[in-house]
C-alpha cells in the first residue's frame, strides 16, 4: 500500500476532534477556577464570622499558601513523573477532600481552629502540583488544536477570569442565602466534576522522568530548574515583580480586602460585586488580547497594564463610593488583561519542552514566595496603620515595583519571539 491510499483510507483527525481536548480543558478549568474562587471568598468570611479577628484571618491565609510555595517547587518533579494529566486530576480530587472535611467537621464533632489550619494547610500542599500541570498541558493542546499560542494562553486566562466574574457574586450571595460552611461542600463538589471531566476527555500524557527514580535523583531535577531560571535573566525578572505584585494582592485579598468591605459596607456582596466586575472586563480584555495580542508590543503592554491595573486601583479604595469602586475596578481589569497570557507566552516559549513541569514548578514557587508574608503581615499592618494607610503603602509599592518593567534593560528581550517547536535543548535561550 503507498502512502496515497494509506491517507485515503486512514484520514487525519477532524478539526472539532482535534479541539475537544482544549474545550474539555477549558470546561474543566473553568469549574476549577469556580471552586477556588468560592474557597477565596468563603474560608475568610468563615474565619471572621467565626473569630471576629483580622489577625487570625491573616493567620489562615498564610496556612492556606505557605505550603503551595513548598509544594510548586518540590512538586514539580512528581509532575513530570506522574504525568501532566494524571498530575491536574489528583489535585482536583485532593482539594476537594480537604475542602469537605472542614464543613463535615464542623457540622459534626466542631472545629477547633488549629485544625481549621491544618486542612488548609493540607490543602494548599496538594493544590500546587496540579496547578503546574495543567499550566504545562497548554501548550500540548493549544499545538493539538493549530492554535497559536498567545490565543491559547488568552482562553486560559479568560477561562479564569470568567470564573471570577460568576465565582465571585455566586459566593456572595450563597454565603448570605445558605452560609458559610455550607458552601463549601459546592466549593467541593466542583472539584470533583473538574477532575472527572479533565480525566475523560484530556488525552493521557507520557510522563518525562523515571518513577522509580531514588531521593537523591528526585532532588537533583528538582534542581535543574533553578539551575535554569539562573541562566535566563528575563524569566528570573518577571519572577521577581511577580512575586512582590503578588505579595501585595494577597494582602488585599485575603485580609485588607475582606476588612475593608467589612468596615465601610458591613457586607460580603460588594466584595464579590468588585470582584466579579474586575474578573468580567480582564475576560473582555483576554478576548481582544487573543485577537491582536500577537501584534502588541510586549514590553510596553507589560508595564501598562501593570501599573493601571495594579498600584492605581488600590489607590483608589480610599474613596469608598462603590458605583466608582466597581467602575475603577472594570478599567483595571481591562489594562491587566494582557499580564497572565502575555507571561505564559514568554515563558512557554524559553521553557525547553522535556522541562516545562520543572521549570514552571520554580517559577510557580517563586512567584508564590511572597504571599504568605503578605498575608501574614497584613493582618498586623492594618491593626498597626489602619487600612488607610495601608491601602496607601500598598499602592505605593506596586506603582515602584512595575514601573521597574520599563526601564530595566532586560525586559527588551520578551520583544523576541521564539518558537516551542524549535525549543528542544535544555538550555536557556539567553
Amino acid at each position: 500500500m503507498n502512502h496515497a491510499q494509506e491517507a485515503i483510507e486512514r484520514p487525519e483527525e477532524s478539526e472539532p476532534r482535534k479541539r475537544l481536548p482544549l474545550y474539555a480543558f477549558f470546561t474543566g478549568s473553568a469549574i476549577s477556577y469556580i471552586g477556588d474562587m468560592l474557597t477565596f471568598l468563603a474560608i475568610p468570611w468563615f474565619v471572621l464570622q467565626s473569630t471576629g479577628s483580622v489577625t487570625q484571618t491573616g493567620i489562615t491565609a498564610f496556612f492556606s499558601t505557605l505550603p503551595t510555595v513548598f509544594s510548586a517547587f518540590f512538586g514539580s518533579t512528581l509532575v513530570d513523573r506522574l504525568g501532566y494529566k494524571r498530575t491536574s486530576v489528583i489535585g482536583d480530587i485532593a482539594s476537594g477532600l480537604t475542602v469537605a472535611l472542614i464543613p463535615l467537621l464542623y457540622n459534626t464533632i466542631g472545629l477547633a481552629f488549629w485544625q481549621l489550619l491544618a486542612l488548609v494547610f493540607l490543602g494548599g500542599l496538594l493544590k500546587s502540583p496540579g496547578v503546574t500541570a495543567r499550566s504545562s498541558l497548554v501548550p500540548d493542546l493549544a499545538a493539538r488544536a493549530t492554535m497559536r499560542l498567545e490565543r491559547a494562553n488568552a482562553l486560559t486566562d479568560g477561562v479564569n477570569r470568567v470564573a471570577r466574574f460568576i465565582g465571585a457574586p455566586l459566593a456572595g450571595i450563597l454565603i448570605v442565602v445558605i452560609g458559610t460552611s455550607n458552601l463549601l461542600w459546592l466549593d467541593a463538589a466542583s472539584f470533583a466534576f473538574s477532575a472527572i471531566l479533565i480525566g475523560l476527555a484530556v488525552p493521557a500524557t507520557t510522563p518525562l522522568l523515571n518513577a522509580t527514580d531514588g531521593p537523591r535523583r528526585y532532588l537533583a531535577t528538582v534542581w535543574e530548574g533553578v539551575r535554569f531560571l539562573q541562566q535566563d535573566a528575563l524569566i528570573g525578572a518577571i519572577v521577581v515583580i511577580i512575586m512582590i505584585t503578588n505579595l501585595l494582592d494577597a494582602a488585599w485579598s485575603s485580609v485588607v480586602g475582606p476588612a475593608y468591605i467589612k468596615s465601610v459596607f458591613h457586607s460580603v456582596l460588594p466584595f464579590g460585586l468588585m470582584v466579579a466586575a474586575l474578573g468580567g472586563a480582564a475576560f473582555v480584555g483576554t478576548l481582544i488580547y487573543g485577537a491582536i495580542g500577537h501584534r502588541l508590543p510586549r514590553r510596553l503592554t507589560y508595564g501598562i497594564g501593570y501599573t493601571v491595573g495594579g498600584a492605581l486601583r488600590y489607590w483608589i479604595f480610599l474613596l469608598p463610593f462603590l458605583p466608582l469602586l466597581i467602575a475603577w475596578q472594570v478599567v483595571a481589569g481591562l489594562a491587566i488583561a494582557p499580564i497572565n497570557p502575555l507571561t505564559d507566552t514568554i515563558i512557554q516559549e524559553r521553557i525547553p519542552v522535556a522541562m516545562r513541569a520543572r521549570v514552571f514548578g520554580t517559577i510557580n514557587a517563586g512567584v508564590l514566595a511572597g504571599i504568605p508574608l503578605g498575608t501574614l503581615a497584613s493582618g498586623y499592618l492594618v491593626a498597626w496603620l489602619g487600612l488607610r494607610l495601608t491601602l496607601l503603602l500598598i499602592g505605593a509599592v506596586y506603582l515602584a515595583a512595575t514601573l521597574s518593567l520599563l526601564i530595566n534593560p532586560i525586559m527588551k528581550k520578551m520583544e523576541k519571539h521564539l518558537s516551542i517547536e524549535d525549543n528542544r535543548s535544555t538550555h536557556s535561550p539567553n
